[in-house]
């Protein structure tokens, strides 16, 4: 149990109970909320996917160690305006200074970020992505327990974190929602028999 979710049982004592007749369950999951999308345990994703062979790369050395640390890939193609150009597609970071990669920048025809993985532990596997657009972060996938499943989700309106939801049983379901307002929980709801639905809201008494 992490240690958020512990903090949350010990401290908050109001449990918001939704509507219903006696016996019926807390409440179901929210309709605007997806259910994750190609969630079935899959090989893990590598850092460095292979190189395409229509793909230049060009090695950059930022620390000034005489090992480059990052790799810029582009592709030949024609530009908005119908001219010739070499357009960023991806970017490999060496975050450590290891010689590995560590983070790899995904970029659309508008040489707009569209995604990024990292490798946390160093293993050269994928285990955070995080989904942009227009250049703002949206959505994180974590793979906590490295079996190449998301088993944490994190999504962000303005900026800010807005919904935080775990998979906790392992089961390739979402079993816990937390609500973030104003920088904090305000709510947190659990699916205790892996049915899909909330069974126990928990309320911050604390959250304005």
């Amino acid at each position: 149990m992490s240690s958020m979710k512990s903090w949350a049982y010990a401290s908050l004592w109001a449990l918001a109970v939704l509507a219903g007749c006696s016996g019926d369950k807390a409440g179901k999951r929210p309709a605007t909320e997806a259910e994750p999308i190609g969630n079935q345990p899959t090989a893990r994703e590598s850092i460095r996917p292979p190189r395409d062979k229509n793909e230049k790369v060009k090695e950059l050395d930022l620390n000034r160690d005489y090992k480059p640390d990052v790799w810029l890939y582009t592709v030949e193609d024609k530009g908005p305006d119908g001219q010739p150009r070499e357009r960023k597609v991806r970017k490999e970071i060496d975050f450590n200074g290891d010689g590995r990669v560590d983070i790899t920048q995904y970029f659309n025809e508008r040489e707009e970020k569209v995604r990024e993985t990292m490798d946390q532990d160093f293993d050269g596997k994928v285990d955070s992505t995080l989904l942009y657009e227009k250049g703002v972060n949206v959505r994180t996938e974590r793979d906590v327990d490295g079996n190449g499943r998301t088993d944490v989700w994190l999504y962000y309106e303005k900026g800010k974190l807005a919904r935080k939801e775990r998979d906790t049983n392992g089961d390739g379901k979402v079993d816990n929602w937390e609500y973030w307002e104003n920088g904090q929980v305000d709510r947190i709801g659990d699916d205790l028999d892996s049915d899909g639905n909330v069974d126990r809201w928990t309320k911050n008494p604390n959250a304005q």
